[in-house]
């Protein structure tokens, strides 16, 4: 079965980098939209950044662009995010997502559309 295992997260000084890693397993890693969101405890899950396996294009949410960077490697069927110039607000529960799409991602990045989910990594930026 589909299998997403996030890793990388930790505790961070703000101004500081982490870099998550989700492994994903029991699919080809083609026609998915991949993504990263985040959620705060009592808070919505917020959708931080995407990306097409069989493209380059990605998303990012206003709150990372800039900052963040989401990006794949095909071969090893693995999604990465790069956190730089973290803030205390990043601090958060950071999961991994994917959709099956044979065309794309949509623009909006939505939590509803994703029904295959990671256990998530927490990130805490401290200031």
């Amino acid at each position: 079965q589909v299998q997403l295992v996030e890793s990388g997260g930790g505790s961070v000084q703000a101004g500081g980098s982490l870099r998550l890693s989700c492994a994903t397993s029991g699919y080809s890693y083609s026609f998915y939209c991949m993504a990263w969101f985040r959620q705060v405890s009592g808070k919505e899950r917020e959708g931080v950044a995407q990306i097409y396996t069989d493209s380059s294009n990605t998303y990012y949410s206003d709150s990372v662009k800039g900052r963040f960077t989401i990006s794949q490697d095909n071969a090893k069927n693995t999604l990465y995010l790069q956190m730089n110039s973290l803030k205390p607000e990043d601090t958060a529960m950071y999961y991994c997502a994917a959709h099956y799409s044979a065309w794309g991602c949509s623009a909006h990045l939505e939590s509803v559309r994703y029904n295959y989910w990671g256990q998530g990594t927490q990130v805490t930026v401290s200031s």
